[in-house]
């Protein structure tokens, strides 16, 4: 007899925080608010970021990782770790060899 079981996961996690400063008669001068809320799963993980400055509407920003790491871009891809995104570059010699004797 044969079993099989599957198991799986997840968690979300949340953290704020807020800070200001206020000038000598009372007035928030400056302020800035964030929020993070991260959940996690064995596909992946799903980043949620919203930011807010005094008097300047919300930004939020999404990002998401693969079960291996990697940031998943807009498109679908997966960004390899350590590359910016954009082909692999390489650094290539390009004096001329005549020119530099």
């Amino acid at each position: 007899m044969s079993s099989s079981h599957s198991y799986s996961y997840s968690s979300t996690s949340y953290s704020a925080s807020y800070s200001s400063s206020s000038s000598r008669n009372g007035q928030v001068s400056s302020g800035q608010r964030y929020v993070q809320t991260t959940s996690s799963s064995p596909s992946g993980t799903r980043v949620q970021i919203a930011t807010q400055k005094l008097g300047e509407p919300i930004v939020h920003e999404t990002r998401t990782y693969d079960s291996e790491g990697r940031q998943i871009l807009d498109d679908g891809r997966a960004l390899d770790q350590g590359n910016s995104g954009s082909e692999a570059r390489r650094i290539e010699d390009v004096t001329d060899e005549k020119g530099a004797q």
